[in-house]
């Protein structure tokens, strides 16, 4: 049997069940003793032995007459129950939990767990709050579901049953074994303690250590912990991951998708005995009752689900063997009857409950149906609502609980009862029929208010205070301070236990259930107004209260709910009062006049001189009493005056003076102008609200939203109030660029920045609002403190509800205070503003013309109103002709009141409305017709009436971007709000989405669509009208108006037609306008040539559906109305890409100038009606005159000669010159634009399409000056000259010989672009480049660099080098005199000397150098050829060697002087991306920058050097280091490091910086375009090669020179393919980078490093993770520094990397982290004895020794004895060198105490006192050592050393004192021997 049923619940023997089953049939009732038995279900098994032994006797059913199900009651509970509960309150020191069936227990704070008690007997014991521990409300929230066992059920004092619970997961789940633990298992478990990689969970089962992993904790750390780590004590629902060493070790996981879906089942092993209350199972119904359902789960097991635990929605549906899912709710232990739910709020294990409370709370409702009663438990009501509820038996369901009447509660009797509380886990609220209960005043805490009257009856009198019971569960206390008005001695004697007693609250806290309250007659019987908050104390209000404390300063008045304020000296009485103290008392009653009160401060100032007896004031005084205006009052105000920014007004009834701002005189910011206007003097406004008073002047406001806002006690009056989330209403006070300033009716402001300040791209500030707005903002941040808040203004946080119900609002306001207008317009004398008044829109009107004016609107005659100005716009012409003197009908469209003008319009289909039926609320298609700032009128397309509707759906809805701006003439759709126009002439209604409005006219950039068409109301009415022509029909027309690109034609059948510029004259002179040849009213005969869509504007082939509504384009070229078949334009709708490659670039053509684009900087031109250009201005003109001002030269509509210069691929454009074609080629002309300024270097110059272009400070003029380049800025048009266009960047002249050679100027500096142009003798100027150790590098050309040896320098012979950098800067110019030539090396040398130059000196005399002897001028010269010669004969033969052995390299290398410039051949990964770039000579403008730190090689002072610059500046210039200097190895030293290494910020002790570098050219022979070109001979080609071979030999040796300093990334990575693992390499490398602060590069290196470095050098990888760690110390956040110790945490040997982090920590000052980082080594590393002496010493340094005394007390407890020596002398060693030496000689002293033969210690202790101590002091310890008896070699080492001692530091008396000791030692050790 075993083997077939493994698991299950203790089995009984059949006469136990006998037993049980006639208790049952007793009573019938399931009773709480004897529970539900969980009987296994049967099975029908073939064996008979098998069955006999399961089977249950089911019950005889004769009997029973119907199975009921009782529920939980206080008596059923027992110990060691296991039960689920929800979290009901969360106290300091106790949790209140929610039970199923209405009952409730509690969780003391020691029962939560074993680590977290723990916790708390530390906190106690060192009475201090622990920085780690938290409180219970921050561990538990009400409405979490948690796993609780029964601790006991005990009695109160006051009689009550109490049930404790412990949530301790050792009592939880003790029923579990580790080896009963199972993957999948849902248990509960609390947080013990933090580790690095996760979190050690306490689940209470012995044996078993659970471990929860960071990322399994990531996302509930993330979603419900708020991203913050878990704390200790912390309780979590977890899933067993994973089971090793049989349950020892658990892995667990909390993620939400794996927790909520958890589901116990067979393999897992659940029995009875270990089942767990929460565990969701799969189940099915065995049986169904009315009142509950007996269900089958985990195969063998049965369980009961009451009928308050049935799934609500499924109630009444239960069929037998239905599957459902449950959860288990509780296990009996005895009996071992179990509970379950189905209630689908608990099938989803992790989640807590959300329904936590019922609005009918502490209700009395009449008449409640009883639903069922049952005899141990209660009965259960139903609510109206339709939800149930339940009153317990004893305590709820009558008065008395010995008389009890069971027959009042058969189903359908009613009662009269009260809401008393909601049960959570039942979502049931708990009723009570008792009539005290019923009647109480007060049920609960949170029904009482302070300052309420309330009866109580005493319980006790104490020292502390008389506590008084209110209602049931409800006890205050009475301080001994409010027992009478005065202080009484014995309360007991006036107060007996059962006295009714009647008190007054002074404070109530519901959360602390704490309730204060006073028995002061004068507070009880006071008629005057109790203040229980600081905004009920407003300035004049007389109240009572007691005084708290007296003080120097005054008395501090205590009143209701902890309110209270200072009364100072001054104001205690009408006479001085010196000594407060003597005359007022603690608790005095008294009566007070508040002052003034700050209700966000918490501050108030109060008087007791009371303004009590009116005779006796002054009159003056009264007045000023009654005339204060207070904030938040609404007023009626009377205009006085008008000022500039607003009215001047005063207050009713006694005239105070107010300002009213315009802007505050309405919600719609164009309304507040309009009312300024029309109010006048004389003129009352009501309901104006007072916003604020500042030195005695009043300001008001009348907006309604804020009207509204405080009338309905929505504003908050402080700080306190605010919370982040409420939606606030004010208005702007102030526009800043990062932000605008709200500010509020109660004068609270806050910052909306920049960024929450709309939902569209902010770029001013100032274009979404203005100062005086009024707008809705939400409160995203508070900070108290500061009294700061900030504000979200976008629509999407500020949401008011329905956007048209909040369209429709703002539309009605507006138009209400626009009818208000009217009626103020109406009351003025004037006929005209009277007629005006009465105009309403809509009207329709008979007029006269008066004018059609240029703009083609129309002007109205003023009829009999002088003044009156009538318009129709052109668009509300319609397209009709109309004549002055002409009568016309036209209506109303909107009356202008501050313009007083009339918007008219003629369109037939408004002045003709249609009378048909509207519907409410039903959309229409509606027209634009008239805009006005906040709403816009449109007229329906079906009936023709007028339509208002609000432009805005909320009041922060200001802002539109032009594209979400409607036009007039544009398609809405509306839905009607109203449908009979009111008093405003129009009806109401709301725009639909944008989606649906309709444009009138769209046009895409690339279609040839003119923008003034656009507004051409002509052509739209034109569009609508079909015609029946098609291409080719010649048609007759008048000009209707001419643009200057196109002209209007109104052909015979009212149809438009459009005829372009190039369709009017066959040959077009340039410069001319073809449409200025037509006038206006011309009869013209024209040819259709297509027929454009007003849609698309395309152009449709005829044979198109939409061709008969298109507008006709026409040609009335002679050529075209001649021949009979014309070319129709674009007949098959062709793109207008493709369009425009039928123009050939350079191919000429005529086009119109149509706009000057100032933005993009171009001229928009037309070729053809379908086909548009652009002109970019650098292409317009090469004379800067007319690039300046180019509207000057070019007129619109003029006809302009351009050249194609090709199609702008982006758009279908075609790109123009008027300069002819636009070739940047060697030679040409062209204006480009500066784009940088590169000092000392020359400037780089862009062209249209992307050309860059490169001038050097050589080529910026024919005269170099001192300040080449201080005239050129970014963006200054520049003309140039091309003189190399090969490669990507053009090399360019500005020189004016160049770009003007007519103008035949004078050229100061003649160009020198290569060595053949310098001539020996010659006098040039030129820049210093640099001064190296053999002489001053000197620029002539962008290519060509000479060299002035230092005695050619200055005749003078300067000591200090510093001189020539100083005298001699890069950059200076000077004038030289060629000495000598070498055209095959490329060497020039120069001389500054003023003999050979005329000019003066470099340095100037006034230096008083000593000046250089001719001779040594002469013999410095010779020395140097002469070593020269024999190097170069050396090397030559070297050359001959290895010529055999090298190949010819792919790139030919340039010439260079000795081994100097060389190409770095670049590592192939660096060189993608990266174009080669083909070079030329001319290309080569820029020249090394800081060559001074670049060593010279030894031949390189025979003078020029001509090199080459590859790209901008990807090349880098190298030079080798002198002979003299120490070669390198080839293999660079490995780099130990000790602590770290340490890089200061500045990172001196680094490489210093790297000069640019210098580069080789792809060929010389560009350079030298007069060698012949002829086919060389034999001989001369086999010098060249020999030639070649010289040249790669000498660049080998540079290369292979030892050393030689790496200079650039280059050289570094060429080194480190030789080295790859040495550190020291790379951490130059990182050095290098971080000089030129790339931090990401050198993060780059130090990942390269990483992954090249051989896995074998772990030292090499730890000195690069060192230098990481420093690197993301100095340069990272404190995020990627822990990411990068973690990774270094891994791969090397852990303590090492803790050790360098904390040593990085200490140099960088960072003590915290420092110290939190030892804490986690101890806690990690407490074996090693280096921690514990690193902590220590680091305690030292930081002067605790206190703290580094008790680490070394620590060390000793955790290391091994045979340690202890080494780390106490250690520690003594610290003492010494850092803390006390003092302490340090104890140390030692006690430790050779008790080990006198460590002589290592004694060793220790010598070095120490000899460095720190006296010399009498080391005597003595060396004394104490000589007569110690050890052995004779450890003897004759300290002899040795005492001796050295003395020699040292004692006289010869003193060392021959030591020898004789010696001597002595020796003799007693032989004769001992001899012995």
């Amino acid at each position: 049997m075993e083997e077939s049923f493994p698991r299950g619940g203790t089995r009984k023997t059949h006469k136990s069940k006998k037993a049980l089953q006639q208790s049952v049939e007793q009573d019938n009732l399931f009773d709480i003793s004897t529970e539900e038995e969980s009987t296994k279900r049967k099975k029908s098994q073939k064996g008979p032995a098998k069955t006999k032994k399961l089977k249950i006797e089911k019950r005889d059913s004769s009997k029973s007459t119907r199975e009921k199900f009782e529920i939980l009651s206080i008596e059923s509970l027992c110990e060691g129950m296991r039960i689920l509960g929800c979290v009901k309150e969360v106290n300091e020191l106790e949790l209140v939990i929610s039970l199923p069936n209405g009952l409730r227990g509690f969780v003391q704070v020691t029962e939560i767990c074993d680590a977290y008690t723990k916790k708390l007997n530390e906190q106690v014991a060192q009475e201090e709050p622990l920085k780690d521990l938290v409180g219970l409300p921050e561990l538990f929230s009400p409405g979490m579901l948690v796993r609780c066992v029964v601790s006991s059920v005990g009695i109160t004092e006051r009689g009550k049953k109490s049930v404790k619970l412990s949530l301790n997961p050792k009592n939880v789940n003790e029923v579990l074994s580790a080896e009963a633990l199972k993957p999948g298992m849902l248990l509960t478990g609390t947080v013990s303690s933090l580790e690095d990689h996760g979190y050690l969970v306490d689940i209470g089962v012995s044996g078993a250590r659970a471990f929860l992993p960071l990322q399994k904790a990531q996302e509930y750390i993330r979603q419900k912990n708020k991203g913050a780590k878990l704390k200790v004590g912390q309780y979590l629902n977890c899933v067993i991951e994973e089971v090793k060493g049989n349950g020892g070790v658990v892995g667990l996981s909390i993620v939400h998708s794996e927790v909520s879906t958890a589901i116990a089942t067979e393999e897992q092993n659940w029995t009875l005995n270990n089942l767990l209350p929460g565990l969701v199972v799969k189940a099915q119904v065995q049986k169904v009752t009315p009142v509950g359902l007996t269900l089958n789960f985990l195969s063998f097991f049965t369980g009961l689900v009451d009928f308050m635990h049935l799934d609500p929605k499924k109630a009444g549906t239960y069929f037998s063997n239905q599957a459902v899912r449950a959860c288990v709710l509780c296990v009996h232990p005895r009996t071992r009857a179990v509970r379950l739910s189905l209630r689908p709020v608990f099938l989803q294990p992790g989640r807590s409950l959300t329904r936590l409370s019922c609005q009918h709370l502490g209700a009395v409702l009449d008449e409640v149906p009883v639903q069922n009663f049952f005899s141990k438990a209660g009965a259960t009501f139903r609510l109206k609502d339709g939800a149930l509820a339940y009153a317990r038996v004893r305590s709820h369901l009558s008065d008395s609980k010995t008389v009890f009447n069971a027959e009042a509660f058969k189903p359908g009797n009613t009662h009269k009862c009260r809401v008393i509380d909601y049960s959570q886990m039942d979502e049931l609220a708990l009723l009570s029929l008792r009539t005290s209960i019923i009647e109480a005043q007060y049920l609960r805490y949170h029904d009482i208010k302070p300052g309420a009257l309330v009866e109580g009856t005493v319980l006790t009198v104490k020292s502390y205070g008389m506590l008084v019971k209110v209602g049931e569960q409800i006890r205050g206390l009475i301080p001994p301070m409010h027992l009478a008005d005065i202080l009484m001695k014995n309360p007991e004697k006036k107060y007996r236990i059962g006295d009714e007693v009647k008190c007054r609250v002074l404070l109530c806290d519901p959360e602390a259930k704490k309730l204060m309250m006073t028995l002061k007659k004068t507070l009880i019987e006071s008629k005057l107004p109790a203040i229980t908050c600081y905004a009920d104390a407003r300035p004049g209000l007389q109240t009572h209260g007691f005084i708290l404390r007296v003080k120097d300063c005054g008395c501090i008045v205590k009143f209701y709910n902890d309110v209270q304020g200072l009364v100072p000296k001054h104001e205690l009485s009408a006479e001085y009062v010196p000594d407060p103290e003597r005359v007022f008392y603690a608790g005095q009653v008294v009566k007070v006049v508040v002052l003034n009160c700050e209700p966000s401060k918490e501050r108030m100032l109060l008087s007791f001189k009371l303004l009590g007896d009116p005779k006796k004031e002054h009159p003056g005084q009264n007045q000023k009493k009654r005339r204060t205006v207070s904030l938040g009052q609404l007023v009626d105000v009377k205009v006085l005056e008008k000022t500039k920014d607003g009215l001047e007004v005063a207050v009713l009834p006694h005239n105070i003076p107010a300002f009213l701002p315009t802007p505050h005189l309405s919600d719609h910011v164009a309304n507040g102008p309009l009312l300024y206007h029309w109010l006048q003097a004389g003129d009352t406004l009501h309901r104006v609200l007072c916003l604020s008073q500042s030195e005695g002047r009043v300001l008001l406001c009348r907006k309604p939203a804020l009207v509204s806002t405080v009338e309905g006690g929505q504003d908050p009056k402080s700080f306190a109030e605010i919370h982040p989330g409420m939606l606030l209403i004010g208005f702007v006070k102030s526009i800043k660029d990062y932000g605008v300033f709200v500010q509020f009716p109660s004068g609270l402001s806050g910052l909306a920045p920049k960024a929450i300040m709309s939902d569209k791209f902010v770029t001013s500030t100032s274009d979404h609002f203005v100062e005086g707005q009024t707008v809705v903002a939400k409160v995203t941040n508070v900070d108290e403190e500061k009294q700061r808040m900030l504000l979200s203004l976008r629509l999407s946080d500020c949401g008011l509800g329905d956007l048209a119900t909040t369209s429709l609002l703002l539309l009605s306001q507006c138009l209400e205070e626009r009818q208000g207008v009217r009626s103020l317009m109406s009351n003025r004398d004037s006929v005209l503003i009277q007629t005006l008044a009465e105009m309403t829109p809509g009207m329709v009107l008979d007029l006269e013309v008066q004018d059609v004016l240029e703009d083609g609107s129309v002007a109205f005659s003023e009829g009999p109103v002088p003044g009156l100005v009538l318009r129709a716009s052109r668009y509300h012409r319609a397209g009709q002709e109309v004549e002055p003197g002409q009568k016309k009908k036209v209506v109303i469209l909107n009356v202008d009141m501050l313009k007083l003008e009339v918007h008219v319009s003629l369109c037939h289909d408004l002045v003709n409305r249609k009378a048909k039926k509207l519907r409410k609320g039903s959309e229409y298609q509606a027209i634009v017709q008239h805009l006005e700032e906040s709403f816009a009128v449109a007229s329906l397309v079906e009936t023709g009436h007028l339509a208002a509707f609000s432009l805005t759906s909320h009041l922060n809805d200001t802002f539109r971007f032009d594209s979400e701006k409607l036009q007039v003439g544009q398609g809405v759709s509306l839905t009607l709000k109203t449908t009979e126009p009111g008093v405003t002439g129009f009806l109401l209604a709301v725009e639909g989405p944008a989606a649906k409005r309709t444009v009138r006219q769209t046009r895409k950039d690339s279609e040839t669509v003119d923008e003034d068409e656009e507004a051409d109301p002509a052509l739209v009415v034109g569009a609508v009208k079909k015609h029946t022509l098609s291409i080719g029909d010649m048609v007759r027309g008048t000009v209707k108006s001419i643009k200057p690109t196109h002209v209007v034609v109104t052909l015979e059948d009212g149809i438009i037609g459009c005829i372009h510029a190039s369709h009017i004259l066959d040959d077009v002179p340039v410069g001319t306008s073809p449409t200025a040849k037509l006038k206006v009213g011309k009869t013209v005969t024209a040819r259709v040539i297509g027929g454009r869509d007003m849609k698309t504007f395309k152009f449709l082939p005829i044979s198109h559906p939409r061709f008969i509504r298109t507008i006709p384009e026409l040609s009335i070229r002679p050529s075209e109305l001649e021949k009979d078949g014309c070319t129709a334009l674009n007949t098959h709708s062709v793109r207008p890409l493709e369009k425009i490659k039928q123009y050939q670039a350079g191919q000429t053509l005529i086009c119109f100038l149509k706009k000057y684009n100032v933005v993009k900087k171009w001229l928009e031109v037309e070729i053809a009606p379908d086909i548009r250009g652009r002109i970019p201005l650098l292409l317009t003109s090469l004379s800067f005159k007319v690039l300046k001002h180019p509207d000057k030269k070019f007129r619109i509509g003029q006809a302009l000669k351009a050249t194609v210069v090709g199609p702008d691929s982006s758009k279908a454009f075609l790109c123009l010159s008027l300069i002819g074609p636009h070739k940047l080629e060697k030679g040409e002309v062209a204006m480009g634009r500066v784009v940088k300024v590169t000092p000392k270097e020359g400037l780089t110059v862009s062209f249209p399409f992307g050309k860059i272009g490169r001038v050097s400070i050589f080529h910026v003029s024919d005269s170099y000056s001192e300040t080449p380049l201080e005239d050129f800025v970014p963006q200054k048009v520049v003309r140039c000259y091309v003189l190399s266009a090969t490669g990507h960047v053009l090399t360019l002249s500005l020189r004016s010989s160049r770009t003007n050679p007519e103008t035949k100027s004078k050229i100061t500096d003649p160009e020198i672009n290569s060595i053949q142009d310098v001539q020996e003798g010659q006098l040039l100027r030129g820049y210093v480049k640099c001064v190296q150790p053999h002489g001053v590098r000197f620029g002539l050309g962008p290519s060509v660099v000479g060299l002035a040896r230092y005695p050619h320098v200055s005749q003078y012979s300067p000591s200090k080098k510093a001189l020539f950098n100083r005298y001699l800067p890069e950059g200076k110019l000077l004038t030289a005199k060629v000495l000598r030539l070498n055209r095959q090396k490329n060497l020039v040398e120069l001389s500054f000397l003023p003999s050979d130059t005329g000019k003066p000196d470099v340095f100037p005399a006034s230096l008083g150098l000593p000046l250089l002897k001719q001779e040594e001028r002469e013999m410095e010269a010779e020395e140097k050829e002469h070593k020269e010669e024999e190097q170069k004969e050396e090397k030559e033969k070297k050359n001959q060697k290895r010529k055999g052995k090298r190949k010819q390299q792919g790139q030919e290398e340039v010439q260079l002087p000795g081994k100097e410039k060389t190409e770095l051949q670049k590592p192939q990964a660096e060189k993608q991306g990266k174009r080669r770039r083909p070079e030329s000579a001319s290309e080569q403008d820029r020249v090394n920058k800081k060559q001074k730190e670049a060593a010279p090689s030894e031949e390189d002072d025979s003078g020029v050097e001509v090199y080459y610059r590859e790209g901008e500046e990807e090349g880098e210039e190298m030079s080798v280091l002198p002979k003299e200097k120490p070669t390198r190895p080839a293999e660079v030293p490995r780099l130990q490091l000790s602590s770290g290494f340490v890089w200061d910020v500045g990172l001196d002790s680094l490489t210093p910086a790297l000069p640019p570098r210098g580069e080789s050219s792809d060929s010389e022979d560009e350079d030298k375009p007069q060698q012949s070109t002829q086919k060389k001979s034999k001989k001369e080609r086999m010098l060249e090669k020999q030639k070649a071979e010289k040249e790669l030999s000498r660049i080998e040796e540079a290369l292979m020179d030892p050393g030689r300093q790496p200079e650039s990334a280059d050289d570094f990575d060429r080194l480190l393919l030789s080295s790859p693992n040495s550190s020291i390499l790379w951490l130059q490398y990182m050095a290098f980078h971080l000089q030129a602060t790339e931090i990401e590069k050198a993060r780059a290196v130090a990942e390269r490093a990483l992954k090249t470095i051989s896995f074998r050098e772990e030292q090499e990888k730890l000195n690069v993770w060192v230098a990481l760690l420093n690197l993301e110390n100095m340069y990272g956040s404190q995020e990627s520094l822990t990411k990068v110790f973690e990774r270094a945490v891994q791969y090397n040997e852990p303590l090492k990397v803790f050790l360098h982090l904390a040593d990085i920590y200490t140099k960088s000052e960072k003590f915290q982290e420092a110290g939190e980082l030892y804490n986690r080594m101890l806690k990690r590393f407490r074996q090693e004895k280096a921690v514990w002496i690193k902590y220590g010493a680091f305690l030292l340094r930081r002067g605790q020794a206190g703290a580094s005394h008790r680490v070394m007390q620590r060390a000793l407890e955790c290391l091994p004895n045979k340690e202890h020596v080494d780390v106490i002398a250690k520690f003594a060693q610290l003492e010494f060198q850092l803390g006390d030496a003092e302490r340090a000689k104890a140390i030692f002293e006690n430790t050779l105490s008790t080990y006198p033969k460590r002589t290592d210690v004694w060793s220790v202790y010598i070095d120490m006192t000899i460095k720190h101590g006296s010399q009498k002091e080391v005597r003595d310890i060396f004394e104490r050592v000589i007569h110690l008896s050890l052995a004779p070699k450890r003897m004759k080492f300290f002899f040795k050393r005492y001796l050295d001692y003395e020699k040292q530091h004692g006289t010869e008396k003193d060392v021959q004192a030591v020898k004789a000791k010696a001597l002595e030692y020796v003799e007693a050790k032989s004769s001992l021997l001899e012995d």
